[in-house]
């Protein structure tokens, strides 16, 4: 997203000082992204790499909907079936969300709070470079002996202790993942806490920077919990320990308990940088003010928290005690409070607004209407009784698509839009954005809104094959499973790559009327380095006093 970012010869703004008017004095070509210590490079280089990440975990998505178009085994194997739902869950959490809010963290904090750059710029550059090996690994393990990893992304044992030598390789892929987080989200949240311009305060932070610190906090705590829960199951496969396995006295369930423990955190982890980024967009497209920013500040600070006692809901078929069931069911229920304050905060503040709809406010009130919908599909299956029927079945599949897909995607496409003319200097095509909004949004419609039908009929997920009464959901859902996927390679083609080119009209330092904050007071594009002396700053810490 930066090809253009090698010619900025702007002369000094008073948002960065007169030294950086040169352009760009160090590497460049193959040694400029390599040895990349500028937090917009290692940005892009984020981005890049979760979209193709997305590419090929939608490949795989592909795969499993073609095969289940129709009753009957067509193209793939069960076997092959399981493989594909478990790397395609575990490359799109772990290699197309997570490193793309990542990308975006890089590029736009550093802008938001006047900072020069990430506080370490090497391990900035070791942090991304980490993922490459593990992605490939986990890539690669389809071509391992027996193929990869057929567990289900949540790796549950005791299934992990009876796949071949492809898991060995997905847990030491996830161990790195593991580093990469841990670091990023350590050069987060020194930057945010360390490196902000004079006269900033935390409560005058973009709600971008403030979700993001809350979620490196959420990352360092939770990281470690997955890492202890693979080393134990690669000490089960290899070293003659029994932590889940029966046999020898171990327990499968407490498998789970420790993965959940990580494993609802992470679904923050995935939504809350998603708040930050509609939080941003709504209040400049509404041209008014966020509604309750302290609110928002709290029920963030809240999600989090609560985030770390609910997690055996997902657990209610485990044979838990009626007591635990409750305290699990309240719990989950209590978390629904919080974001419900930011949804109503971000309607608030559209209420009397004078709104324009350009794409990314498209994209922001897809995101909150088809959120919404996975926040109640979430509410439902909160409930014990409610849930004990529908575990496991592709009522969940479409819930966690909902808030994933609709949740992540949609709001991560929506600060694409709204950041871009900041990255690339030029204005995408409207037309084409607004292309892509409504074709992903009525494609991924029709593709899991089939799903919860399906899960209140009964049909459980991971199989390859169903009965004849599932056929026509089934179908529908596959349709639109490729004509979302095909939305996404046009959003690639018509809208990133003329973006990357610098084709399209030159955009303004600050192209969106309402929009506020410090990244709009540099030039488009960013120069490549900003803020070399701190910024001055008026009251209330959006723009700079030249």
């Amino acid at each position: 997203m930066s090809a253009v970012l090698d010619n900025h010869g702007h002369a000094g703004d008073h948002a960065h000082d007169d030294h950086g008017h040169h352009g760009h004095h160090g590497p460049t070509g193959w040694r400029r992204w390599f040895f990349a210590t500028n937090h917009k490079d290692i940005g892009t280089l984020y981005l890049l790499f979760s979209f193709s990440m997305l590419m090929i975990g939608g490949f795989l998505a592909l795969m499993i909907r073609a095969e289940l178009f129709q009753p009957g085994l067509q193209i793939v194997n069960p076997e092959l079936f399981n493989q594909l739902t478990t790397m395609h869950g575990l490359i799109m959490v772990f290699g197309a969300i997570m490193p793309a809010f990542v990308g975006f963290a890089n590029w736009m904090i550093p802008l938001q709070i006047g900072a020069s750059d990430m506080a370490f710029a090497r391990m900035n550059n070791f942090s991304f470079w980490l993922m490459i090996p593990a992605a490939i690994m986990l890539v690669a393990s389809f071509f391992m002996p027996g193929g990869a990893p057929a567990a289900g992304w949540t790796l549950y044992a005791p299934l992990t202790l009876q796949m071949g030598p492809s898991m060995d390789a997905g847990i030491f892929a996830m161990h790195i993942l593991g580093a990469s987080s841990i670091m990023g989200s350590i050069n987060i949240i020194v930057t945010i806490l360390n490196m902000r311009a004079p006269g900033m305060t935390l409560m005058k932070m973009p709600m971008f920077a403030w979700t993001w610190l809350i979620t490196a906090y959420l990352l360092i705590a939770v990281m470690p919990v997955l890492a202890g829960a693979i080393t134990m199951t690669l000490t089960d496969r290899h070293f003659g320990t029994s932590f889940f396995n029966p046999a020898g006295g171990g327990d499968p369930v407490m498998y789970q308990h420790i993965f959940w423990f990580f494993g609802h955190p992470e679904v923050y982890i995935m939504i809350l940088p998603a708040f930050g980024i509609i939080s941003q967009i709504v209040p400049a497209f509404a041209r008014k003010k966020l509604f309750g920013y302290a609110s928002m500040v709290y029920a963030t600070s809240s999600i989090a928290i609560l985030s770390f006692i609910v997690w055996a809901h997902h657990m209610f078929t485990t044979g838990m005690p009626v007591t635990g069931q409750l305290f699990f069911m309240y719990a989950t229920m209590l978390i629904s409070v919080p974001t419900a304050v930011k949804i109503f905060n971000w309607i608030a503040t559209m209420w009397r607004g004078s709104m324009t709809f350009e794409t990314p406010m498209l994209f922001a009130v897809g995101f909150i209407f088809v959120f919404t919908m996975g926040g109640f599909t979430g509410l439902i299956l909160a409930m014990a009784p409610i849930d004990i029927q529908l575990q496991d079945t592709y009522y969940v599949v479409a819930h966690f698509h909902y808030v994933l897909v609709a949740g992540s995607l949609f709001s991560m496409f929506a600060g694409v839009y709204y950041w871009l003319p900041k990255w690339t200097g030029v204005m995408y095509s409207e037309a084409r954005g607004q292309i892509h909004f409504w074709g992903s949004l009525i494609t991924f419609n029709i593709t899991f809104f089939p799903m919860h039908f399906l899960g209140l009929a009964g049909m459980p997920r991971r199989y390859a094959d169903y009965p004849m009464q599932f056929a026509d959901f089934n179908a529908i859902a596959s349709v639109g499973a490729f004509g979302f996927g095909l939305m996404q390679v046009y959003f690639f083609l018509a809208v990133i790559v003329p973006a990357m080119r610098g084709k399209g009209e030159k955009a303004a330092a600050k192209p969106w009327d309402g929009a506020e904050g410090l990244e709009w007071e540099v030039p488009s594009p960013a120069p490549f380095h900003t803020f070399e002396n701190p910024p001055k700053l008026d009251a209330t810490a959006t723009r700079v006093i030249g």
